[in-house]
């Protein structure tokens, strides 16, 4: 005889005094996916004759309701939860049958009907997948085609803008502003690959496995039934996982996890290199202007202050990122034989990480990258002035000259100035200090 669901509702109530109440709640494509779970669920077991059509039609509609984000108030257990994640299983489950009782006059059980043939050991996991990958598809992977699209377009633009090259911080051969773009928009294309090739892993689903893996309550069709139902409903091209592995282990989303580090790494490089260069003006580099940074104050005591504080801001979500990843290493590794126990915060570290780069990725595209201005002269005075010119010189104008060359720039003049002072022309010194020719490959000196 079924148990009455005065019974099973106790389980939301009473949860949170066993919890942990940070206050940190599943993000919104997570309850999504959870809905998704639901849904399905409901439709195989009564197309396969094991769930009342009218009890799984009660079902779908209020999972729909959920999918849509109508109950988001009702799943109000912490993130910080058991490591199964059957809090958020349970309170998902009550709160579809509670609504469904409701809204159709009939009896609708939170296990014997929402939970048929699943359990919170492979509902959380497949759902936790199922929003990582909706996620990835839908705004990780276009917010990074758009910063690769506006970094090859800059780099086109400056190509032929000149600056000196830094290595260890110190002066170094000429290299364009084009040049070292292209450096960032090749990293993030290998990026792009690097996020593809994770989301395969990830697209498999471990739904059906139930307890322990071997499906037991399940019917045998259950797993691949339910996923066709998700591709129906996504086009996100789900397949099934071994059962036993997607129980047990975390490790795809962990891939994934790393991948999304290594865009922030990257994210984090370029964004430094983009201070180095707008610092100042005066007594910083001042190589570039970014005019999207002027529209609010830098400084609430010095008026007229720029600071780049989109990036900065950028500098701080990528760290959050690399953060998550580093507690995404520790969930991943608890647990024991059939089943993870960091699947709650997995889930939840591996939205956050993706909605901190969305949001980095397309700003740094919009604001900075693509508003970025070169100061084209000052950028030129300092590849003239880079002592490690003088090794292109010595073979042209001999190495005694450039001997000269060096003791005057210890002095603070310009490697101009000073081929002006051993009485070269301004058309001679245009042909020697060619930085259009020394910024790319060739024996400059023969």
């Amino acid at each position: 005889m079924e148990a009455s669901l005065d019974s099973f509702v106790k389980y939301t109530e009473t949860a949170p005094k066993l919890f942990l109440n940070t206050g940190t709640k599943f993000p919104r494509r997570i309850v999504w996916a959870m809905g998704l779970v639901k849904y399905s669920a409901a439709k195989v077991n009564s197309d396969l004759g094991l769930l009342d059509k009218r009890i799984a039609e009660a079902i779908m509609a209020v999972a729909k309701d959920l999918m849509d984000g109508k109950l988001d108030d009702r799943i109000v257990l912490d993130v910080f939860q058991t490591g199964s994640g059957t809090g958020l299983n349970m309170n998902v489950n009550e709160v579809i049958a509670e609504e469904a009782s409701k809204r159709f006059g009939i009896k609708v059980h939170p296990n014997d009907h929402v939970n048929m043939g699943q359990s919170s050991n492979d509902t959380v996991p497949t759902a936790i997948r199922i929003a990582a990958v909706a996620e990835v598809e839908e705004r990780l992977i276009p917010a990074l085609k758009k910063v690769i699209s506006t970094l090859h377009t800059k780099s086109e633009e400056f190509k032929d803008v000149a600056k000196a090259g830094r290595t260890h911080l110190r002066d170094a051969m000429p290299v364009t502003l084009g040049q070292e773009l292209s450096a960032y928009e090749d990293t993030f294309a290998h990026d792009l690959r690097l996020l593809n090739h994770a989301l395969d892993y990830v697209r498999e689903l471990p739904i059906g496995g139930t307890a322990v893996g071997t499906g037991i309550n399940a019917h045998p069709d259950f797993q691949a039934r339910c996923i066709e139902v998700y591709n129906e409903l996504t086009k996100l091209g789900f397949v099934p996982a071994n059962k036993f592995r997607g129980l047990r282990l975390l490790t795809d989303l962990l891939t994934l996890s790393g991948v999304m580090r290594t865009i922030a790494v990257d994210l984090y490089r370029l964004s430094q290199d983009i201070r180095l260069m707008f610092s100042g003006p005066m007594t910083g580099l001042n190589e570039i202007d970014l005019p999207s940074q002027e529209e609010i104050a830098g400084s609430s005591i010095m008026p007229g202050k720029t600071n780049p504080v989109t990036v900065e801001a950028t500098l701080l979500a990528v760290s959050q990122v690399m953060g998550l990843d580093e507690a995404n290493v520790k969930a991943s590794m608890l647990g024991e034989f059939e089943l993870s126990m960091g699947v709650p915060l997995m889930g939840y570290n591996v939205i956050t990480q993706m909605a901190l780069l969305f949001e980095a990725l397309n700003k740094m595209a919009d604001l900075v990258i693509s508003q970025m201005v070169p100061n084209v002269e000052r950028m030129r005075h300092y590849a003239e002035s880079s002592p490690s010119l003088i090794t292109v010189l010595s073979p042209k104008i001999g190495y005694d000259k450039a001997t000269e060359i060096g003791r005057q720039l210890v002095k603070g003049k310009s490697i101009r100035q000073a081929l002006k002072e051993l009485g070269y022309t301004d058309a001679q010194i245009d042909e020697l200090l060619n930085l259009k020719e020394l910024t790319k490959p060739g024996l400059h000196g023969k």
